[in-house]
């Protein structure tokens, strides 16, 4: 949870010529978005970029929030609409499997990954690795629960869904983040419980 002005009392300055203040509302929600633009944008110079490109998107349609929803929900749609015209934009690299280097490639990103694992310490980097191990949905509703404080009606609204499918969902997608954290990580589960 954020302390300080409301979003909507900030937006309300932003939009009456203090622009300036959009700055409280970009250092509020930059993890939100980052962590929300990686889960579809792998790379992470590139995920910084659309990042910024979500805010600036955000503050050029300021006068368009309307406060029916959470700024943060507002801003889930941006971000996750930006992401979209990316990846579209992108042009895919395609590797014949023939070529030994793509293999190279593969074996070195997994012998990284181990000892990476072994080097993540931290609780919070443990929770977003096990999330990386996720369907897209599963992370992305986790996303929303736990980083972007969504209810669960805000994020059936977002994902255009019923409330109640989504707390399934979420059930089924926090089970799936346990078992992926008790089969990578038991050494660092076996400390948090």
């Amino acid at each position: 949870m954020h302390t300080g002005p409301e979003d909507m009392d900030i937006i309300a300055r932003v939009l009456n010529g203090d622009h300036q203040s959009y700055s409280t509302l970009v250092e509020r929600y930059q993890n939100f978005v980052f962590t929300i633009t990686l889960r579809y944008v792998k790379g992470r110079e590139d995920a910084e970029e659309v990042s910024q490109d979500v805010f600036v998107k955000a503050y050029r349609s300021l006068a368009d929030f309307k406060g029916n929803s959470k700024f943060s929900t507002w801003l889930y749609t941006i971000t996750t609409t930006t992401c979209i015209t990316f990846l579209r934009k992108k042009k895919l690299e395609l590797h014949s499997l023939d070529n030994e280097k793509v293999f190279e490639v593969a074996d070195s990103a997994d012998s990284g990954m181990r000892a990476n694992q072994i080097e993540q310490k931290s609780k919070v980097n443990m929770v977003n690795e096990a999330i990386k191990m996720l369907s897209a949905d599963d992370a992305q509703i986790i996303t929303l629960f736990y980083k972007g404080e969504q209810t669960l009606e805000e994020i059936a609204q977002i994902l255009g869904k019923e409330p109640n499918a989504v707390k399934v969902q979420l059930h089924r997608a926090r089970g799936r983040l346990k078992d992926k954290m008790e089969k990578y990580f038991s050494e660092e589960v076996k400390d948090i419980y």
